[in-house]
Order: C-alpha cells, then sequence, then structure tokens
C-alpha cells in the first residue's frame, strides 16, 4: 500500500510539473513557494529541469509567455535564475544588471512583466561576492561607465557605514541594504504599486550564497 501510495504521488508530481504555468492561476505566495521549493531541489541536487522541452518552446510561441514571477538580478554569471529555482522555459521573466540596481529601462522592464504578463511576484535577488557592491565599498577610480553604476550603489554603502553597532560585515550588510534600495525604488512605480495594493502581487527580496547555492530570503 505505502508503495503505491509513493508511486501515486510520483506521477502526481510528474504531471503538476509538465502542467504549462498558463494553465493555473498562481497567486503571489504560490509564486513565492515554487520559487522556494525549486532552490531547495537545486541546492539539494536534485533537480527536475521542468518545461524545456520542445512541446514547452513550441506551446509558448503559439500562445504566449505566462511567467510566474519577476526576477532582477545581478548579471554576475554565477546567479542564473532559471538554475538556481529550478524552473523552466518561459517560467521566468528575467531582467539581469551589474549590482542589481535600476534605472527606467529595468522598471519599465518589470512594469511590462506587471501589466501585461500579470506576474504575481517580483523577487529582487542580490548575492554574496557582488563585485559591483564591493566596488561600491572601495569607491576607487574606475574605467568607462563604472562609475555611474557605482554611484547607484552607493546610498546603501552609506546607510551600511552609519550603523557602527553591527558585527556583520560591510558587504554583507550593504548587499542587503543594494536589494531593499531597489524594491523601494520598483514601488514607487505606478504600476507596481498599484498592483502591490491590490493584492495582486508581491515584491520580496533574495541574497543567492555562491559558496554552497542556497537563496536567503530578505525580512
Amino acid at each position: 500500500m505505502k508503495k503505491q501510495t509513493c508511486l501515486l504521488n510520483l506521477f502526481a508530481f510528474a504531471l503538476i510539473a509538465s502542467i504549462p504555468t498558463a494553465l493555473a492561476a498562481v497567486t503571489p505566495d504560490a509564486s513565492i513557494q515554487a520559487l522556494k521549493d525549486g532552490n531547495t531541489r537545486y541546492i539539494n541536487g536534485k533537480s527536475i529541469h521542468p518545461r524545456i522541452d520542445a512541446d514547452r518552446r513550441k506551446m509558448t510561441a503559439l500562445e504566449g509567455q505566462t511567467p510566474i514571477s519577476a526576477i532582477l538580478g545581478c548579471a554576475d554569471s554565477r546567479v542564473p535564475p532559471e538554475i538556481i529555482f529550478d524552473q523552466g522555459f518561459a517560467d521566468l521573466f528575467v531582467v539581469r544588471v551589474a549590482g542589481n540596481v535600476c534605472a527606467v529601462p529595468e522598471i519599465a522592464s518589470i512594469e511590462y512583466a506587471v501589466a501585461v504578463l500579470k506576474v504575481p511576484s517580483i523577487v529582487v535577488i542580490g548575492h554574496t561576492k557582488c563585485g559591483a557592491v564591493d566596488a561600491a565599498i572601495k569607491n576607487g577610480p574606475l574605467p568607462g561607465s563604472l562609475p555611474d553604476l557605482v554611484k547607484m550603489i552607493r546610498p546603501a554603502v552609506e546607510t551600511c557605514e552609519k550603523d557602527k553597532t553591527s558585527k556583520t560585515d560591510l558587504l554583507t550588510r550593504a548587499t542587503e541594504q543594494n536589494v531593499r534600495n531597489t524594491i523601494a525604488d520598483l514601488s514607487k512605480s505606478p504600476v507596481i504599486k498599484e498592483a502591490i495594493d491590490s493584492k495582486k502581487l508581491k515584491i520580496v527580496g533574495a541574497i543567492r550564497h555562491i559558496k554552497d547555492g542556497h537563496v536567503s530570503w530578505l525580512k
């Protein structure tokens, strides 16, 4: 009996994993939980790599995209959202930029995901050992347009530098504060604010830990 129950559970799990997201109304909480579950599978070496086959590609070409979440993350090659959250093709609407900051292009991209694609969640994800945040802390001379990028991260660093009581290192605190600042910037958008106020959308922050792969969620 236990064996049959186990087989039925495995079958049900496989069936759910194969269902296109377009067929299910995903709530904000369910969206975030799906990402948490995917990260748990990933760090435990049990990724199922759902919805990456030719049928999924053809379906989205014909029916369009229905991602379960918009991700604003760092451009660092060690933080690929679809992999660390064990999601499939067209499951995530991903915007990546060094330091996971946001200006007009990033805000407009996320607004599109909210207004047109109706994503139920936005995740702003930073990561440990972020070179952009580290550069903002050092605040030294940099080539090209990098000083303009660093300037966007400096407010997070300056906020954390004022706290003389914390025992956590400055890079960790500034990385987390930078995520919070980006969330605040996104939340000023009337499009995003309206969706949040109407309970159709949640926006959360997270940190990807480079060493062991897990994602921690900011309060």
